[in-house]
């Protein structure tokens, strides 16, 4: 999600909230659950929750409710000694200083991850792997046009010879699949 002060507000999708529990999408007139905030976080779209009745931001409450049933469906990525150490900040005298520290070290992370996956795709495309893929796909699409009529383009004076050159491989192809296939019978004729 992108940081707030960072987006204009006309980017921000407004959430409210109702007594009920229910949360309204007011861009899309509908009503939507956390799983789909959770996407809207997870593609990088900014949103406001808001209480129906107060006006209050909420949004901090409903991310946390979101990473409190991430954590209970099986998917935990919070380990329990950092959980721990969390909970110990509460009232401490740095409290103040961990938001900022957790936000900084977050985005640090992400541009680390950024550079790695460039890095990694970057060294996968010079990779030999990939130039040999690229001369076998080039060898395949040699081979399989060379098998395949072209109905797309008139014959033109120089076809004809290719034509009958890609015949004449293609008989004796044949020829040599109906003799081979003698061999197989005579075999299994003399079990």
């Amino acid at each position: 999600m992108a940081k707030s002060g960072t987006s204009d507000s006309d980017d921000v999708i407004i959430i409210k909230k109702y007594a009920n529990r229910r949360l309204y999408n007011t861009r899309s007139s509908s009503y939507i659950t956390l799983d789909y905030l959770a996407k809207l976080t997870r593609e990088g779209k900014d949103f406001q929750v808001v209480d129906a009745k107060t006006g209050d931001d909420i949004t901090h409450n409903i991310l946390t409710q979101i990473i409190m049933e991430e954590e209970s469906s099986g998917q935990q990525m919070l380990p329990v000694g950092f959980l721990r150490e969390l909970i110990s900040m509460y009232g401490n005298s740095m409290q103040s200083m961990i938001p900022q520290y957790l936000e900084a070290s977050m985005e640090a992370f992400r541009k680390n991850q950024e550079k790695f996956q460039s890095a990694m795709e970057g060294s996968i495309k010079n990779s030999p792997f990939a130039q040999l893929a690229r001369q076998n796909l080039a060898m395949f699409e040699a081979a399989s046009s060379a098998f395949t009529p072209r109905k797309d383009k008139p014959a033109s004076p120089a076809q004809p010879t290719a034509a009958a050159s890609s015949d004449d491989e293609i008989a004796a192809l044949k020829a040599q699949l109906s003799a081979m296939q003698r061999k197989i019978d005579d075999l299994v004729d003399k079990k």
